[in-house]
């Protein structure tokens, strides 16, 4: 009884929350569709404080509700797509911890959205690779892939391929060569990142002039990163050509488009293959650019780390569903494996009952020819004896018929014991003659001179006899020579 309370109550607070779906919740639902349409129109939401505050209640308003969306049937989806937009803010502004946390909130919910699920673990993937967690950064890639896949998105999935191909690289595993080959190579952005892909690799194992060449080929296809660039100037610093180090160091130095780590590494160059520079040339280097200036690399990196160890707190805090599922699967063979055995045990069972049903039919079926068989032989043998004495001359005589009680027995013992068959029936004397006379198919004067009885009374005497029988007179002869048989 408590616990139908206990229900009713749930299911009542789950009424009452979706009745009370506030204002407040349908505001975050519109501003998350607001960012929805920039995000389609291919434009970044504002990072301005009056956005920025927008989208972070949007984002704690549906978390909010996440709670009682297994009573109110509250969509999930909404809260995803809040979790992806605030993530990407937080990460603009230099916040990747909780940019990480809202894309992991993002893995939690229930979406079967897996487009932007895809966009999510895409991102998770690049903050681990800017942390230099290359395995980790694989993984999130992978996963993406696979909502890809489900979504059937096959270009962003062969991307995906490509960026596990990158992390490999960086890792100067033969595999990226291998998760490459698998890439469809019909988009030419696509087939340029494969070729920094390369570059990279060939970058980590060593091999700086296949680096140059894989880079400048990325880069005629349109790959105006200034990573390709980045490597060019890395590879010619590897292989002592100074001049052409510091020449692409600077234009990344240069560009404002190049990324802080980009331009902290191009700096590194310039620093490292320049040893003319004084420490006040250095300093000047510093001051080109106001991310440099303000920011230390160090400090940014150990955001980017801490962020990762929150990924990887969550991860180990997951149960591992593999186990599950593959004790699961184990259950399901085992259980199908005893259903088709009691199936294979039944229908083995039921073939072995029908084979001997077969056998005992044809046995049946064998007697009862033979009963047939026998039952006409019989038949014959009496009717034999039967026309023999009709046609006897002394056959009252040889029935002793004068005397009832030896007639009786000699009619038993020439014809197969029909007076013992008749005993049953409690017919008196005359009865009794009259059936004897009727098997020896005696005419009607026969009857009346050997029972005695009055001609005139023979049918009614004969229709009151097989009555007693049974019978019909018509079928009389056949029902006595039945008893025989």
């Amino acid at each position: 009884m408590k616990r139908c309370r206990y229900i009713v109550f749930l299911l009542l607070a789950g009424l009452v929350g979706q009745g009370c779906s506030s204002r407040a919740l349908h505001e975050a639902e519109a501003v998350v569709a607001q960012a929805d349409s920039l995000w389609h129109e291919g434009k970044q939401y504002g990072i301005d404080e009056g956005d920025s505050a927008t989208l972070a209640q949007a984002y704690e308003t549906l978390g909010a509700y996440q709670f009682l969306s297994p009573f109110t049937f509250h969509p999930s989806s909404s809260f995803t797509h809040a979790c992806y937009h605030y993530g990407k803010l937080l990460r603009a502004k230099d916040n990747p911890v909780e940019a990480m946390q809202a894309f992991i909130n993002a893995t939690h919910s229930r979406t079967r959205d897996y487009n932007i699920l895809a966009r999510v673990y895409s991102n998770m993937g690049s903050i681990c690779h800017l942390a230099g967690d290359f395995p980790l950064s694989y993984d999130m890639y992978e996963k993406s892939a696979e909502m890809n896949l489900r979504n059937g998105d096959s270009l962003l999935y062969f991307y995906n391929l490509n960026n596990m191909a990158y992390e490999l690289a960086e890792q100067g595993k033969q595999e990226t060569i291998l998760l490459i080959n698998q890439v469809d190579f019909g988009d030419k952005n696509l087939q340029a990142k494969i070729l920094e892909t390369k570059a990279v690799f060939y970058r980590e194992i060593g091999l700086y002039d296949s680096t140059i060449v894989y880079a400048a080929k990325s880069y005629a296809l349109g790959n105006t990163d200034n990573t390709v660039l980045l490597l060019k100037a890395q590879a010619f610093d590897n292989l002592e050509q100074k001049d052409s180090a510091i020449h692409y160091a600077q234009i990344i130095l240069d560009s404002p488009y190049a990324s802080f780590q980009n331009r902290f590494n191009a700096l590194y160059i310039v620093k490292h293959c320049d040893s003319t520079l004084c420490a006040e040339e250095i300093e000047a280097l510093y001051s080109q650019r106001e991310d440099i200036r303000y920011y230390e690399y160090e400090p940014l990196k150990e955001k980017w780390l801490l962020s990762t160890q929150v990924l990887a707190q969550d991860i180990a805090r997951r149960p591992d569903l593999r186990w599950i599922y593959t004790l699961i699967a184990l259950i399901l063979f085992i259980c199908s494996s005893f259903v088709l055995v009691r199936v294979w045990r039944k229908r083995k069972l039921h073939q072995k009952i029908s084979e001997e049903i077969e056998i005992k039919q044809n046995q049946i079926d064998t007697l009862s020819q033979r009963q047939e068989e026998h039952h006409l032989q019989l038949l014959e043998e009496i009717e034999a004896v039967c026309t023999q004495l009709n046609e006897s001359e002394n056959w009252k005589k040889e029935l002793r018929w004068n005397n009832y009680s030896e007639m009786c027995e000699v009619v038993n013992l020439r014809l197969f014991g029909f007076v013992s068959h008749l005993s049953s029936f409690c017919l008196s004397e005359k009865e009794v003659r009259l059936c004897i006379l009727i098997l020896l198919k005696a005419g009607t004067e026969q009857m009346v001179d050997s029972i005695p009885y009055a001609k005139s009374g023979l049918g009614k005497f004969k229709l009151t006899t097989a009555r007693k029988l049974g019978t019909t007179t018509r079928e009389m002869r056949a029902f006595l020579l039945n008893l025989l048989s």
